[in-house]
């Protein structure tokens, strides 16, 4: 068995190959080809919203959506700061102020309560995350947004395919945005996606994302003279990355089942562990294990020292998230301090991630679990 286990592995196929073969051998349409579409609609479908458009990444999905909903300057949105960094970036984008609201030790979702001693006359949308593959508490934070009549952004970049009650997260919110970046549940290299159930809002998302362009015909194949209506961007996906995007989920479910199994594996091989606590979700969540991380107990050295000793193991771990708020950037221009929000900050000192992909085997599971029980129980070093 090789004894170099990396973080992630990508799951693919003959079939995603295929897809972008194809594509490429066609000649023309490498961008805005009919498969983008397919992609969109195949995404929408999958997870029951109305409109999807497909773009060059999840950071590019939530700066148009957020101009779409036409949040900016003055304005304030709900964050957290548990999070990779372009949850917290988007607004800044948009001239807006992101306010960090603490986490909660289930999901390691947003806080609603902390979320709603958070609200202000300026607040204008709330953008939880649904962190590792777990859902949120995000019927809550729904309730919240309602009830101060806010948007509910969600970023389910990590999380596709999971669901509360047997609905999938993506579709609570006024709009969503997934990632299909490298490590995600399925992947295209780099890419994102939009959901809405609004017509208008996906109408401005496509404006957005086609440099400000109303767009009456197929720019590339029409000579029309289409005016520029908005400020706009390029971030559109390419008929490639949608071509293999395809291909992807329509093996979604085997990439889930076997990343649940192996999530289920690695936590059974760890439960009798003191020091570590395994993930663990509401019965009613679905959880998708794009991230399999565990908890040191109350003891930020000791995963540091597990993090170090991994490694010699040529196991890859590593910490998802250190807090957003303690980045030199957010220091620097906001004033954060450490002890701004203590949660967050604990809960960011003691998390690891552990490989976790479909492919990782039942020997590699049991080499990591082995190793970590040799060094948390026996003193190995």
């Amino acid at each position: 068995m090789s004894r170099n286990i990396p973080l992630f592995k990508i799951y693919w196929d003959e079939k995603d190959v295929e897809r972008v073969t194809s594509v490429v051998k066609k000649g023309m349409y490498w961008a805005i080809g009919p498969e983008v579409r397919e992609f969109e609609r195949r995404i929408a479908d999958y997870v029951g919203v109305e409109y999807a458009f497909a773009v060059n990444s999840g950071t590019s999905a939530l700066h148009a959506v957020l101009a779409a909903h036409g949040i900016g300057e003055g304005e304030e949105v709900i964050v957290p700061s548990f999070t990779f960094i372009a949850t917290a970036n988007a607004p800044l984008f948009v001239g807006a102020k992101p306010v960090f609201a603490e986490i909660e030790e289930e999901t390691y979702g947003l806080d609603p309560e902390d979320v709603e001693r958070r609200i202000t006359a300026k607040t204008k949308a709330i953008i939880p995350i649904h962190y590792g593959g777990s859902p949120c508490h995000i019927e809550e934070l729904q309730q919240i947004a309602q009830k101060h009549n806010l948007l509910l952004i969600e970023d389910a970049a990590e999380s596709l395919g999971a669901t509360v009650n047997g609905r999938k997260v993506g579709s609570f919110g006024s709009s969503a945005v997934v990632s299909f970046c490298a490590p995600k549940v399925i992947t295209t290299g780099e890419g994102g996606m939009i959901l809405t159930d609004s017509r208008d809002i996906y109408e401005r998302v496509r404006r957005v994302c086609n440099h400000g362009r109303a767009e009456t015909a197929d720019y590339f194949s029409s000579t029309e003279q289409m005016e520029y209506v908005t400020l706009g961007y390029n971030f559109r996906m390419s008929t490639m990355t949608a071509a293999l995007g395809i291909a992807q989920i329509e093996k979604i479910d085997k990439i889930i089942r076997m990343r649940r199994e192996n999530a289920d594996y690695m936590s059974e091989r760890l439960s009798q562990i003191e020091a570590v606590k395994t993930p663990r979700v509401p019965d009613r969540f679905f959880h998708v294990y794009q991230l399999y991380t565990i908890r040191l107990r109350d003891n930020s050295k000791l995963r540091d020292a597990l993090m170090g000793y991994l490694l010699r193991k040529k196991i890859m771990a590593r910490v998802y998230f250190y807090p957003v708020h303690l980045t030199q950037f957010y220091r620097r221009a906001f004033g954060y301090e450490e002890g701004y929000l203590p949660l967050t900050e604990k809960v960011a000192s003691e998390v690891l991630t552990l490989p976790m992909y479909p492919t990782l085997t039942r020997e590699e599971i049991d080499y990591s679990a082995q190793s970590i029980e040799n060094f948390l129980m026996k003193g190995v070093e």
